[in-house]
């Protein structure tokens, strides 16, 4: 019988060294770009009782959420899904400034199912928050962000697609649904089914009916927005989104802007501007983002918030140039010249391995593609041969 208790899950995998070392260097490559902006780093915990985890999002993220019972206490903890929730109870419960804060984090999680075919079960969440501030320029920072991190790991955007949850929100509200109702509908206009939705409206009065039905149409280029302006009712939070969104692409024209009002991705927290990036090579969107100016609130300090995140494995796989250089082979240390010369590749960032005896033939396995060379004139770096 054949042993298999070295097979992992599934929907989850190791990082070999190759995929590893692009893993890392995009992660070490963005968080500085987000430091040198002003974000902090934190790292929260990758378990919490379940009540810290799951009080503002219920239904998606706890259906997501891995659970067990801590041995200490005999409470129910969770592994995170999502790292969002967590730096809002950061910013709210510890840190608790009165201005505004930049926090930036990245870290794995854990979840019971992937999100669509092919994905990891074990993303690796990276991504940047500002915390404190109400007006468009906090989206147009985080947006802005967004496009400088995709732009350092080399990744094109093919698309970025613009929604408001406050569209919904509004007409589902003034349609009279219940929390259990809107719940539906709003899982229905994540899947964009039409047919379900309509099912889901058809008892419901216009304008709210036209209008719900409309959403799903509701995507393109700025006309949809006119569009949008013609078909929703014009109610002062309808007009609001559409100003917000009016106002971000005029500001953001430099960038491929899409408008999607049915794009209601994201555990369930978002109450404003959302945003999804779109990039060559990947079916889904790489990136997730928008307002969820409520979220502090559960923490006992509502805040305006604002954010995005990405999964580093996803981007590492998509990126032209988060790969490491191949090492120099080295002879083992023999004299003092050569320990010196070894030492100054080193301090200019090359790899250096050093070649253990007895292991001739393997060097180019295990990563390395030149060697230093003992010549005339000292010691000189050429493409390494193998037999």
């Amino acid at each position: 019988m054949t042993n298999h208790r070295w097979l992992l899950p599934e929907s989850i995998e190791d990082a070999l060294p190759q995929d590893a070392v692009r893993i890392e260097t995009l992660r070490r490559r963005l968080l500085d770009a987000f430091s040198v902006r002003g974000y902090d780093l934190v790292m929260p915990p990758l378990l919490e009782f379940v009540e810290s985890l799951l009080t503002a999002s219920r239904n998606e993220l706890d259906l997501r959420t891995f659970k067990l019972v801590d041995q200490i206490s005999g409470r129910s903890m969770g592994v995170r899904a999502d790292i969002t929730p967590q730096v809002a109870r950061i910013d709210a419960h510890i840190l608790n400034r009165a201005g505004v804060t930049r926090l930036c984090y990245c870290g794995s999680v854990l979840h019971t199912l992937p999100a669509c075919f092919n994905s990891t079960r074990e993303p690796i969440q990276i991504g940047a928050e500002i915390y404190g501030h109400a007006g468009l320029e906090a989206d147009i920072e985080v947006i802005g962000l967004l496009a400088t991190a995709l732009k350092l790991c080399d990744v094109q955007a093919l698309r970025l697609d613009l929604g408001h949850v406050a569209i919904f929100r509004a007409l589902a509200g003034r349609a009279g649904l219940a929390a259990e109702a809107q719940q539906e509908l709003f899982l229905i206009l994540q899947r964009k089914d039409v047919p379900a939705l309509r099912e889901v409206v058809a008892r419901l009065a216009d304008p709210f009916r036209s209008a719900l039905l409309a959403l799903p149409d509701l995507h393109g280029d700025h006309q949809v927005l006119a569009e949008a302006a013609r078909r929703l009712p014009p109610l002062p939070e309808v007009q609001a989104a559409l100003a917000d969104l009016d106002g971000l692409s005029k500001t953001l024209g430099d960038m491929p802007i899409g408008f999607d009002l049915a794009d209601l991705r994201g555990y369930e927290y978002h109450s404003g501007v959302v945003f999804a990036a779109y990039c060559a090579g990947s079916a889904s969107a790489l990136a997730l983002g928008g307002r969820y100016d409520g979220l502090g609130g559960m923490y006992g300090r509502a805040r305006p918030a604002t954010g995005f995140s990405m999964d580093l494995r996803e981007v590492a796989r998509l990126a032209q140039n988060g790969g490491a250089r191949g090492a120099i082979l080295a002879p083992w240390p023999e004299d003092a010249a050569l320990r010196s010369e070894v030492a100054r590749l080193r301090t200019q960032g090359e790899r250096v391995v050093v070649a253990l005896p007895g292991h001739e033939g393997t060097w180019q396995e295990a990563g390395c593609d030149r060697a230093l060379v003992r010549g005339a004139d000292g010691w000189t770096v050429e493409f390494l041969k193998e037999a």
